[in-house]
């Protein structure tokens, strides 16, 4: 829209319509003009009106005694700065307290203050007529010139502070999005240098590379944390543990081992930690170090990327350590032992572990129906012979939700949690025949490396007639004891989660990865049994193809070990009834 002609724009010659258009753009014009007449500037120290801002300020000199002016060039006040000392003294007077001029910059340093406190402030308008600043070292002496150099250095060491914090935010956004990068595209002079040994050398003393570097980049990607996530018996239990017991992180400082995207450092922080450390080894540190800072609690958590085993920590010890460190079959991928060398190097000789213990299942299965579709179908794939697909089939744990309902009846929805002394009952009538069988229970404050790879007993008796063993399944249960005395935390080997919970639902939680229990990410690990030899080979090796009766025993013991070839998967072999036994790998 063009502005309105003034009087003093020369005129167009008249025609039939200047008359009135004359008339029109005089009225409006004069419509501006007494707008801008009718503008009052309110006095800052009392209700008095003027025409202009200087003539305002004046009045306050001359009839309060405070010097507008003096007090913007002695703070070297910018126009925001302005901005916010003409709403601090509105609210000052508005609250009927006393305005001074020794009013400092921390006085009025809030962001509140940017807010004008009277609507349509025409002295705000105004600070644009002010004269310009004159440079703070011609200003005053004696006095007034201590005063001037307090406040300035004042001011200058809030600048440097928080020019330090934006600066240490900066640098580790710097680092994170590097680390970000040298993972994704590969740090060229490394690509080189790595390039030009391995031609001087065929080879010979290059380092070889981390066997365990695909691990961690397997976590640097959204869609296995969304898994995690959306697993609310996992997260519910660790949010429940630190929300129910926060007298135990209120104040504390709290390692998080593997924290992934942060959920459960912030957890800890929301629950009243004064520190919380965050850790982990994979790309996905910088998506964490967002979350945080996106949820305002950069000032508790520090997040730092590198395994904690090479990590330098910014404390020599911590209160508390929380890890999700849990695999398949509980030991896949081999995180704890990386949880158990932080509790021996950083938790406190009374610190607390979260989770506190866990314990191992093993169930006999029987689903005849399954075998068929998963096994059988191969044999006669629309006519054809497809055999070949088989290979393996035996000799690799598979993970999944096992049914205990029969495939051929069940439903497609997940079966509702049961208790677990329905495999043992009379009218057991699941996939389950037998009672399941605790075979490991570690405790976490006592647990070493070395006791990861182990054999342990194990029986059951079958509830029911099955004309065949198909295999065995294996589950874990994990148990938060809001103590490390073995007396009152009670943690057995026979323990069942929900039981171990109840006695103490306040404090307590505890959940199962079972079949009898709401689905987990983990679910359970299957293990094949080989279909029995015919009865020519049975005979040869005294071994028996007959269907197991209601109350037969079987009795053996579960190894766990670590392949040579793979330092994160699982090995698991079962023996048992004397003369049967069978390894499967979980890779």
């Amino acid at each position: 829209m063009s502005s309105a002609p003034s009087r003093a724009d020369p005129r167009p010659p008249p025609s039939e319509s200047s008359d009135s258009d004359s008339r029109d753009e005089e009225g409006w014009s004069d419509a501006e003009e007494d707008e801008e007449e009718t503008q009052e500037v309110i006095s800052l120290l009392d209700d008095r009106v003027f025409p202009d801002v200087l003539s305002m300020l004046a009045h306050c000199k001359d009839k309060h005694g405070f010097d507008f002016l003096g007090v913007r060039q002695r703070l070297q006040l910018d126009f925001h700065g302005c901005v916010k000392l003409v709403n601090f003294i509105r609210q000052r007077v508005h609250e009927g307290l006393p305005v001074t001029e020794d009013i400092s910059w921390s006085d009025i340093d809030q962001e509140q203050y940017l807010k004008p406190v009277l609507d349509d402030d025409a002295v705000i308008l105004g600070l644009f007529d002010l004269p310009e600043l004159k440079p703070a070292e011609v200003q005053g002496a004696g006095g007034d010139n201590a005063v001037l150099v307090d406040d300035l250095l004042k001011r200058n060491t809030e600048l440097q502070e928080e020019l330090a914090r934006v600066k240490a935010q900066f640098d580790s956004y710097r680092v994170a999005v590097q680390q970000t990068l040298d993972e994704r595209w590969g740090d060229v002079d490394q690509a080189e240098a790595e390039s030009a040994a391995a031609k001087a050398g065929k080879g010979k003393g290059v380092e070889k590379k981390d066997e365990s570097q695909y691990y961690w980049e397997s976590y640097a990607g959204a869609d296995i944390h969304e898994t995690m996530l959306k697993d609310t018996v996992r997260t519910d239990a660790y949010r429940d543990f630190i929300y129910n017991n926060k007298q135990l992180f209120a104040g504390k400082t709290v390692l998080d081992i593997g924290c992934g995207t942060g959920i459960l450092s912030m957890f800890c922080a929301r629950a009243g930690a004064a520190k919380v450390i965050a850790v982990d080894a994979s790309a996905i540190i910088t998506k964490a170090q967002e979350n945080v800072f996106h949820n305002n609690l950069s000032s508790v958590i520090t997040c730092v990327h590198g395994k904690i085993e090479e990590v330098a920590l910014p404390v020599d010890e911590v209160d508390v350590i929380v890890s999700e460190w849990m695999g398949y079959c509980l030991l896949f991928e081999a995180m704890l032992p990386s949880v158990l060398y932080a509790r021996d190097r950083y938790l406190k000789p009374d610190g607390l572990l979260v989770p506190s213990h866990a314990n191992l299942w093993i169930a006999p299965v029987a689903d005849p129906q399954y075998v068929a579709d998963n096994v059988s179908f191969w044999r006669d794939v629309y006519g054809f012979d497809m055999r070949a697909m088989q290979a393996g089939i035996y000799d690799e744990a598979r993970v999944l939700s096992w049914p205990l309902s029969s495939s051929s009846t069940s439903s497609s929805s997940p079966s509702p949690p049961q208790p677990l002394s329905l495999f043992s009952s009379e009218n057991n009538t699941t996939t389950i025949p037998g009672a399941p069988s605790a075979f490991k229970l570690l405790d976490l404050y006592h647990t070493q490396t070395a006791d990861l790879s182990f054999t342990a007993p194990f029986a059951t008796a079958l509830a029911r007639d099955i004309d065949a063993l198909d295999g065995f399944l294996i589950w874990f249960d994990m148990f938060f004891s809001p103590t490390r005395d073995d007396s009152r935390s009670a943690v057995e080997l026979t323990s069942m989660a929900d039981e171990w919970a109840r006695a103490d639902p306040q404090n307590r939680v505890a959940f199962t990865t079972g079949p009898h229990g709401k689905d987990t990410h983990w679910k359970q690990g299957l293990l094949l049994c080989k279909p029995p030899k015919s009865s020519e080979e049975a005979a040869e090796d005294g071994t028996s193809v007959t269907a197991l009766k209601k109350g037969s025993e079987i009795k053996g013991e579960v190894t766990f070990s670590i392949p040579k070839d793979h330092a994160r998967g699982l090995s698991i072999k079962v023996s048992w009834n004397g003369n049967k036994g069978q390894t499967w790998a979980l890779s």
